[in-house]
Order: C-alpha cells, then sequence, then structure tokens
C-alpha cells in the first residue's frame, strides 16, 4: 500500500469500525471473535473497494462485507453454535427466574438469542445499525418486503418468547 492508500484506509477504519464491531458482536455474541472478524472485514472492504458503485450507502456496503465474513467465518468454526446456545440457555433460565439478569448477557442479547441468524442481522442492521429497509435489503440480497417480513417475524418472536405484552392490549 501506497503511503495515501494507508492513510485512507486508516480513515476507513477510524470512521466505520464502532459500527462494524457493534454489528458483528451482537451477530457472534463474542467480543474478541468480532474484533476479529472486524479487521477481516476491513481488509476485505479494502481489496473489494472497486466493488462499491456509490448507489445505496457506504455503511450498508460495508455491512454486507462484514455479514459475508461472519458467515465464512461461521462456517469455519463450530465456536458460534457454542456460543449462541449458551446464550440460549442463559437466556431461557433467566426467563424463569427472578434472578438479576447476569452482567454479560444484556436483554438485547437475550432477545437475539431466540432468532434465527439471518433475523439476528437483519434485526441487528435495523434497530443498531439504523440502515433503512432498502440498505439491509442491500445488504443481504433480499427484496424489501422480505426485510420487513423478517423484522415483523422477528418481533413476534420475541415477544412471544418472552411474553412482552402489546401496550395497547395487554
Amino acid at each position: 500500500m501506497s503511503g495515501q492508500d494507508t492513510a485512507a484506509f486508516g480513515e476507513l477504519v477510524r470512521r466505520h469500525q464502532s459500527h462494524v464491531r457493534n454489528f458483528l458482536r451482537k451477530l457472534s455474541g463474542d467480543y474478541s471473535l468480532a474484533d476479529d472478524l472486524a479487521q477481516d472485514c476491513f481488509l476485505h472492504a479494502w481489496d473489494k473497494m472497486q466493488t462499491y458503485s456509490g448507489r445505496g450507502s457506504f455503511i450498508g456496503w460495508l455491512l454486507k462485507v462484514a455479514y459475508t465474513t461472519f458467515l465464512q467465518s461461521k462456517r469455519k468454526s463450530k465456536r458460534y453454535a457454542e456460543v449462541l446456545e449458551s446464550a440460549g440457555r442463559v437466556a431461557d433460565q433467566e426467563s424463569r427466574s427472578t434472578a438479576l439478569p447476569n452482567d454479560e448477557v444484556t436483554d438485547l442479547d437475550k432477545f437475539l438469542a431466540v432468532l434465527t441468524e439471518e433475523e439476528r442481522a437483519i434485526m441487528v442492521m435495523s434497530y443498531a445499525c439504523g440502515l433503512s429497509h432498502k440498505e439491509i435489503g442491500d445488504a443481504t440480497d433480499m427484496p424489501v418486503g422480505t426485510v420487513k417480513s423478517v423484522i415483523f417475524r422477528g418481533k413476534q418472536k420475541i415477544r412471544n418468547n418472552f411474553e412482552i405484552k402489546d401496550h395497547q392490549h395487554g
């Protein structure tokens, strides 16, 4: 990399690393894995920079690279399944007990644990990263209608699993 390229790459990382890291942390449930994946994501993004057409938001494109990086790593590792299973068990135990929640597992983590990987990714893109339905569709190669359905289904699953009542009817 030339000095100019290195500076541009540094700026890319500086501007977007918190979004990418938070996205990957919520997907993986593992901070150190997420940090490693974020580094991989930025390297992949740098290599694929010419594929960014300028249409749609840059962060949407970058999260697509992050999501792909996550999926590739998941295929290589059983660790993800173990982390998710563990989060699911903790969520299950805590939803049955009245004990104070574990500091390590937030309510959001418990909610996300009941979702499929696809639902989790889309919910995080929507609510944690603030992407529009169109940007999520671009990042996941899904039609906007499908994105809306997945979000609706994910919210229903969370409500059903945690017996969250609709404020108007509950």
